[in-house]
């Protein structure tokens, strides 16, 4: 066959596919498809639909950010085009500027669309639907609960929310906090000078943000310990105020002590992948196993542990019991708690794990050796936190704290007088983490102090004379579908340790 190519033209063809053999396969492709994409007689109209549009140098990427209010987060799609955080925003100037350089003008539109389309400031959104691709509008899937096309007032169903848990492999959430990395100056300023001025450590990794947050957590602490502590000092702890004069003290000692290991945790965040909360745990998990208290004042020490926890939609039910096979020594408490806020824990359906329950619970106890028994009830409210709500920063872990009363009668052998009933504050505050990322692993992580001091721990005594509650540490976690561990270790008068299996029954497959 003879070519009617001129000389010319045909040295050029060669040459040209000689650069091509040479090019590497990846790169031969993506020439091809710029060279195609940008030329006039496409028009930019017919890329396929499962490739991804990269944004030209010419235009500047999105930026979603903190500036904006947005948390754009990249959906499991196919052919989704990611957005990068940390840039710039698209202005039509960048849109005009960015024909004038030949780049395809549906390119530059898709783009302009998703940067000027109406989201509030503030508002949660999610790339969904195909992807960004030329010729076709990006859906944008709005937190106040309809689906919008930049550009259209429609709305339609809400689209799925995505989770940090079911971003698929390869494909990480995007935020605000993605370009920091793990500092060693600021964790070491957090865990001194940090303990007395919290947000120090984010101030010095430059997380101006959550410096600011943390100091106004630290300030309220203190404005409650004084709005409490001071009274008492002053009514010389009057019985008749004592009561709500002492919650308000214990609040303020819960949030400052909140804002100092949020503090820690905000700076030592980058060094890990956070945790998410559980999407769905089991209906009923059995426990069992072994609990050591070293009290010099009992001669009980090795206890068998058993539990079991049931969750029905709403309402949770909890049993266990500590059990001394030689000296005797019984514990059994049984109740259970009602989700007055948040998602159920069967079925969290996407959310961040904010809750609010409230508590009530029976206990018995039996000291044989020491000749007496311990019975009675108690109410409460607990509640959860979302602690990534307060600052992206902090995302993965939660603040937890509860408040309630018991009442008690001990049983002595003899005759029955007044001072065989008794009452106190139930109290409780800590700072926890979540433990797994949508992966099987599913539980929590929690670093607590209990002020009750009538438990296996007791209550510890300070310098002046005055006893406060106890301090521990406790996890649990599903490994696999139907086995999992608990632990615990929590000291005050006493050591407390415990370590459990867990046994799941009717998880998920």
């Amino acid at each position: 066959m003879v070519s009617v190519l001129p000389l010319r033209s045909r040295w050029a063809s060669l040459a040209l596919m000689g650069l091509l053999a040479v090019m590497p396969s990846a790169a031969r492709a993506q020439s091809a498809f710029d060279l195609l994409s940008a030329g006039p007689e496409w028009g930019g109209q017919d890329v396929p639909r499962d490739v991804p549009v990269r944004l030209p140098a010419s235009v500047p990427p999105i930026r979603t950010g903190v500036e904006q209010g947005l948390a754009v987060r990249s959906a499991p799609v196919s052919g989704m085009a990611t957005v990068r955080e940390d840039a710039a925003p698209v202005s039509h100037g960048d849109v005009a500027d960015g024909a004038a350089r030949g780049v395809p003008e549906s390119e530059v539109r898709a783009h302009a669309a998703l940067a000027g389309d109406g989201a509030t400031a503030g508002a949660s959104t999610v790339l969904a639907g195909d992807g960004v691709t030329a010729g076709a509008s990006p859906v944008l899937a709005v937190s106040d609960g309809a689906e919008r096309v930049p550009g259209s007032s429609q709305a339609g169903p809400l689209a799925p929310q995505v989770t940090p848990g079911s971003i698929s492999p390869g494909l990480a959430p995007l935020s605000p906090m993605d370009e920091r990395s793990f500092k060693v100056v600021p964790v070491a300023a957090s865990v001194l000078p940090g303990l007395v001025f919290h947000g120090l450590g984010p101030w010095l990794a430059g997380d101006g943000q959550t410096a600011k947050r943390l100091f106004a957590l630290e300030g309220t602490g203190l404005g409650l310990i004084a709005l409490g502590g001071v009274p008492i000092a002053f009514t010389g702890a009057s019985r008749r105020t004592i009561a709500p004069l002492y919650a308000v003290t214990l609040a303020g000692f819960s949030v400052f002590g909140i804002s100092a290991l949020a503090n820690l945790y905000a700076v030592t965040s980058p060094a890990f992948d956070p945790g998410v909360p559980a999407s769905s745990l089991p209906p009923l998990e059995l426990e069992m196993g072994y609990q050591y208290v070293s009290d010099p004042s009992f001669d009980y020490g090795h206890f068998v542990s058993l539990g079991a926890l049931a969750r029905l939609d709403t309402v949770k039910l909890e049993a266990n019991a500590r059990l001394s096979p030689g000296e005797g020594n019984t514990q059994v408490r049984l109740g259970g708690a009602y989700r007055l806020l948040g998602e159920p824990e069967g079925a969290r359906r996407g959310s961040d794990g904010t809750s609010l329950d409230a508590e009530l619970y029976g206990l018995f106890h039996r000291y044989p050796t020491e000749g007496f028994t311990v019975a009675g009830a108690e109410v409460g409210l607990r509640g959860r936190y979302a602690m990534a709500r307060v600052s992206p920063a902090l995302a993965g872990s939660f603040a937890e704290a509860s408040i309630g009363t018991s009442l008690q009668g001990y049983s002595y052998p003899g005759a029955v007088s007044e001072g065989n009933l008794d009452e106190q504050l139930l109290f409780t505050f800590g700072y926890g983490v979540w433990l797994g990322r949508g992966g099987p692993v599913r539980g929590d992580a929690l670093l607590y102090y209990d002020h009750r001091k009538d438990g296996f721990a007791g209550g510890m005594r300070t310098r002046g004379g005055g006893v406060v509650g106890s301090f521990g540490l406790r996890g649990r976690a599903l490994l696999t579908n139907d086995w999992g561990v608990a632990a615990e270790v929590q000291a005050g008068g006493a050591i407390v340790g415990r370590l459990s299996l867990i046994y799941a029954v009717g998880g998920e497959s």
